[in-house]
């Protein structure tokens, strides 16, 4: 009995902002612009960092990793999300929400110790200055980088497969926009209690801890900042952080929001909204943020950019 209620199922309705037909329309050229944005900003940066060689450094290299995160990230569901806000057909197959859930699951996770190793890498430059290059080397660049794409794939596959593999008997409409896993988690009739204590776990490794590491990172750096003798100095400092600091907090700050506060069985609109707002407008910001309050990015793109015109 209990397989045929796990393969009876064969595609879920994404019921989304289905309720909210007004909403809908107004969504769908928001949502496009926005996906847009992060597409062409995103790979703005990559591409800049990888053609002017005043990047090659590890603070360009981490950029260009969460860049890759934003674009891949945004990629697993904001098209899908497009085609469902114009059609009343807003269904997707079984394997499509699993593969939907497990590859967001792995990139939003991912983003998280990312940031984390970006505060790490920004505190080595501002406080340890003199040993920064040695301590920071390319070779630990690669592995920190690696190891947090890696984890966080396993992690995401894992809580995936224990999630996928519940009895549903037969409920099929997702209360949201995408396969999220507790949306998905709320339509199980079996015990859900090992995919919610492995949520958990990884939400406070992923979350409160990683955010403490980079408000402890930021405090020693601003006490190096402050008492630095040359103002040039202290604010080509706060210029490189600060826009690091803006992207945390909108990140973190939606996240907690979504996935810490209490459970409900009942389905908010405000679960999607907020939803929207770290899975969609953050990826689009973090383009703009660092081009905007960071020096060397819009001169390495003035550069990057009169060089392809030169060359036509």
């Amino acid at each position: 009995m209990e397989l045929v209620n796990r393969t009876e199922i064969s595609e879920f309705f994404l019921k989304g902002f289905s309720g909210y037909p007004a909403l809908e329309h107004l969504l769908f050229p928001l949502c496009s612009t926005m996906y847009l944005v992060t597409l062409l900003g995103n790979t703005a940066i990559v591409a800049v960092s990888i053609l002017d060689v005043r990047l090659h450094t590890p603070m360009y290299f981490f950029l260009g990793n969460l860049s890759i995160l934003d674009i891949c990230y945004t990629s697993t569901f904001v098209p899908l999300m497009l085609v469902h806000l114009l059609s009343a057909q807003k269904t997707i197959s079984f394997i499509g929400c699993t593969l939907q859930m497990c590859l967001s699951l792995s990139t939003g996770s991912t983003e998280c110790l990312l940031l984390a190793i970006m505060a790490y890498d920004r505190y080595l430059a501002i406080c340890q200055p003199l040993r920064y290059p040695v301590l920071m080397s390319p070779r630990l660049c690669l592995s920190l980088a690696g190891t947090a794409w890696v984890l966080c794939f396993f992690k995401s596959v894992t809580e995936t497969v224990i999630a996928m593999r519940l009895s549903f008997c037969g409920h099929h409409v997702i209360n949201h926009f995408t396969c999220e896993i507790l949306a998905v988690l709320k339509l199980a009739c079996s015990d859900t209690s090992v995919s919610e204590a492995l949520l958990l776990a990884g939400a406070i490794l992923l979350l409160p801890i990683p955010l403490a590491f980079i408000c402890l990172s930021y405090a020693l750096i601003l006490a190096t900042i402050l008492s630095m003798p040359s103002a040039a100095g202290r604010r080509k400092a706060f210029s490189t952080c600060s826009a690091h600091l803006a992207v945390v907090m909108l990140f973190y700050g939606t996240v907690i929001f979504v996935y810490m506060k209490p459970k409900s069985k009942e389905a908010r609109i405000s679960d999607e909204v907020f939803t929207v707002l770290y899975a969609v407008v953050t990826p689009m910001l973090n383009p703009v943020i660092y081009s905007l309050r960071n020096k060397e990015v819009k001169e390495a793109a003035r550069k990057v950019w009169g060089r392809s015109w030169t060359s036509k």
